[in-house]
């Protein structure tokens, strides 16, 4: 555990939605700003597995000697404005931002308001690869499953704050704009300054994990998102599992309780809830010698959060057939990237069955 200190630097506040933005918050403070105390808000979501994770992510956080302030930032229609309203004083205070999700509108707004010069992105996924790609090409910035659509009419009404916040998280004169990332870049935009992140506080605080016989599989939200098809997931889930021996599931946070009651049901497989994000439960153990995972974050984290173990991790591409007809053009290119620039991963074919 880090010892907590007295504060060094300027004060840090930090915006996390979600529990791999907090682990993520977390690395960055013991590779880059050690003995610092930050306050760590939580913008809390309504998803009950979510703030689950949160919580118990808050609890690590305060170990680490930070505060955590948790904020119902959607308990309700006025919930935005109590929130951002309560939160000015801070903002306008702070030396340094960190910020887990550029595309979050709670943050394009917040970063409106604060003045601060240093300005840390910390990954949010894989969505951290498109963020950097837009940033660099000057583009507004869309989350990329999104990309290719036509902009909505909320879209329109936000996007004088979505600009806004892009030029506060372009590198200019008096501000430092810095990336911590575990994700590889094609694209570095001009003057930001980019870390990369391997995991050294999850390896430093937990394991090494004790390894199993069989093989675990990790759950994604993609038929969530409306870029796969259900039965589609389901039949590549079922053929993996009994071709690798699975036999535990591990659900992603936004998967929906009906699919997992079917996967469960279809498949055999035990299905997993994690209380938190899943680098910490693999370093934790028990883990299968082998993890099963579509493309996904946890393709660049796991071997990472692993390192030095025995443990493999294997991931199966998307087959462009699996994909919606209300998928973003974009969707197969991009899940191709996150496969094939993963390192230290065994590429398994698409489930050719499905083709």
């Amino acid at each position: 555990m880090s010892p907590r200190a007295g504060k060094t630097g300027p004060h840090t506040l930090a915006f996390v939605e979600s529990p791999v933005q907090l682990l993520n918050v977390l690395e960055w403070a013991h590779a880059h700003a050690p003995g610092a105390v930050l306050t760590l808000v939580v913008l809390s979501p309504t998803d009950p597995m979510t703030r689950g994770q949160l919580r118990r992510m808050a609890e690590l956080a305060r170990e680490e000697g930070h505060t955590v302030r948790w904020e119902e930032a959607r308990g309700g229609p006025a919930a935005p404005f109590q929130t951002v309203g309560g939160l000015t004083g801070l903002l306008r205070r702070a030396g340094r931002v960190v910020l887990g999700d550029p595309f979050s509108r709670y943050v394009q707004l917040l970063l409106t308001i604060t003045r601060a010069r240093h300005l840390v992105v910390v990954d949010d996924g894989t969505a951290t690869m498109e963020f950097v790609a837009q940033l660099a090409r000057g583009e507004r910035l869309v989350r990329w499953h999104r990309k290719g659509g036509r902009p909505g009419a909320r879209d329109l009404v936000f996007a004088p704050v979505s600009a806004r916040a892009r030029r506060r998280l372009t590198p200019g004169t008096g501000r430092q704009v810095e990336i911590f990332s575990s994700m590889p870049m094609d694209e570095t935009p001009a003057g930001v300054t980019v870390h990369a992140n391997d995991f050294a506080w999850t390896r430093f605080r937990f394991g090494p994990p004790r390894i199993t016989k069989g093989a675990d599989m990790v759950g994604t939200s993609l038929v969530e998102t409306g870029v796969v098809d259900g039965e589609r997931y389901l039949d590549a889930v079922r053929t993996l599992a009994k071709a690798h021996g699975a036999t535990r599931y591990f659900a992603h946070r936004r998967e929906s309780t009906d699919k997992l009651h079917r996967l469960a049901v279809e498949t055999g497989l035990e299905i997993v809830r994690p209380d938190l994000p899943l680098e910490l439960i693999a370093r934790r153990g028990p883990v299968g010698r082998t993890i099963l995972s579509f493309p996904s974050t946890v393709v660049h984290t796991l071997p990472l959060a692993l390192a030095g173990t025995e443990v493999r991790v294997a991931v199966c591409d998307i087959d462009p057939a699996w994909l919606t007809a209300h998928a973003s053009p974009r969707a197969q290119g991009f899940l191709s990237g996150v496969t094939g620039t993963a390192r230290d991963v065994t590429r398994l074919q698409a489930v050719t069955a499905l083709s």
